[in-house]
């Protein structure tokens, strides 16, 4: 993969920054990793389990796994950055490559994603699958004469001052498919323009871009936005468990919905090595599989761990053994000019 010269010079230059302070315990477990992912249900069987005590960090997008580590400001070992940004922290040189002899149960993880290019890479492995899903669109099916079936909804004027997106890169990949570019992830020069306008001209109609799924439902749930791109199963189950006397409904657009897949990463030279293998053999155990499934509404990565703590109905709702859903994604790569990508982006969210 092409990983664009001033990004990745600019994380080796801060490696150094990152290094792992002597000082840490070394029954303790800090992770940087996606709101949910440390629910305190199976966070306090792990610590039970293992005698590790478990802090956890949390980023708003994937840019923030090269940001918080690049920075320096604390001691990670474990992170969980999506599969297009795995490349990056390999290339960087903030992790280190896992011994998978170490991880028990990783032998049952699809195939598909223990052995992906980005994973498994000149024979060594630099990431342990977590969990994945997709990311389609959430509405209030009130609010609408009709059902939606396409991004556009997000760019209708008629929604103005009630939609939110997603304060990400993958804006782009959402516009880039509205406007009819299939090839997301090595879009032109003359494209990325035409997303930049694109995304100029809706910012208005925008009430806010949102940076976790908590911050999202408390915009459905406070009725400040009806629409919204979103992952799929977590913000639905959490606003409509709150009763709010209506439902938000989700939907996949006929553009069709992106995929994704979070990986575990040992941060290099970390002091707390048993610890983090610990953590992702339990991440791999039915308690952690289906712990963090049904905390997230997320799709388990391994179908052998969940088995016996899965009734059929919920295995057909978390597409346990059908992989060909994630064939009917748009999954995510690293872009290849990620640079680029990442000036469009910045360049929309500055412009008034």
């Amino acid at each position: 993969m092409n990983i664009t010269r001033n990004v990745l010079t600019a994380a080796l230059a801060a490696t150094m920054l990152t290094a792992q302070v002597a000082t840490a315990g070394a029954a303790e477990l800090n992770i940087l990793t996606w709101e949910g992912y440390a629910a305190e249900k199976f966070i306090s069987k792990f610590q039970s389990e293992s005698g590790c005590t478990v802090t956890a960090s949390y980023v708003g997008s994937n840019d923030d796994f090269l940001a918080k580590l690049a920075a320096g400001g604390g001691v990670y070992d474990i992170i969980t950055p999506s599969l297009d940004t795995v490349p990056m922290m390999r290339l960087a040189g903030f992790v280190a490559p896992i011994d998978v002899a170490r991880v028990t149960g990783h032998d049952g993880i699809y195939p598909e994603f223990s052995r992906h290019g980005d994973v498994l890479t000149e024979g060594e492995t630099w990431a342990v699958p977590l969990i994945w899903g997709s990311v389609s669109l959430i509405y209030r099916p009130d609010k609408f004469d009709t059902k939606p079936d396409s991004i556009g909804v997000l760019f209708d004027p008629a929604n103005k001052g009630k939609i939110a997106m997603w304060d990400d890169k993958s804006a782009i990949y959402w516009t880039a498919r509205y406007l009819g570019y299939n090839d997301v992830f090595h879009l032109t020069d003359e494209q990325l323009e035409a997303v930049k306008a694109k995304l100029i001209e809706q910012k208005p109609l925008v009430r806010k871009y949102w940076t976790s799924a908590g911050e999202l439902t408390e915009l459905m749930a406070n009725q400040e936005v009806f629409v919204s791109n979103a992952w799929t199963g977590l913000t639905s189950k959490d606003v409509n468990n709150l009763k709010k006397g209506f439902e938000v409904a989700e939907f996949t657009p006929k553009e069709k919905a992106e995929g994704w897949m979070d990986s575990m990463m040992l941060v290099k030279d970390t002091p707390n090595e048993d610890c983090a293998y610990k953590f992702m053999s339990f991440m791999q155990s039915a308690d952690g599989q289906c712990d963090l499934a049904e905390s997230t509404g997320y799709f388990p990565v391994n179908p052998v761990a969940v088995a016996g703590c899965m009734d059929d109905q919920m295995k057909k709702e978390r597409q346990v053994g059908n992989i060909e859903f994630v064939k009917s994604l748009v999954m995510w790569e690293q872009p290849e000019r990620l640079d680029k990508y990442l000036e469009v982006w910045n360049a929309v969210k500055a412009a008034p």
